[in-house]
């Protein structure tokens, strides 16, 4: 059995309604342009308050995604 290398990168994620959907935006956005995402670590989730309020959510993610050496 061969192994396999994976390559992890750094996302932000934002809303305006959750955390949840913060990761959600950051996944579906790398989603379209990398292939072969395997696991997401988040590491660290903040939000911004405008006028005493949640304005929105942010995600921060560690995301993996098998490496795929070329010829």
């Amino acid at each position: 059995m061969a192994g396999s290398t994976y390559k992890i990168i750094e996302l932000v994620g934002t809303s305006d309604s959750s955390w949840e959907e913060a990761a959600k935006t950051a996944i579906d956005t790398a989603g379209s342009s990398l292939k072969d995402l395997r696991i997401a670590e988040i590491t660290k989730l903040d939000l911004t308050i405008e006028n005493g309020k949640v304005s929105s959510f942010r995600a921060r993610l560690n995301v993996s995604f098998k490496y795929i050496k070329e010829d």
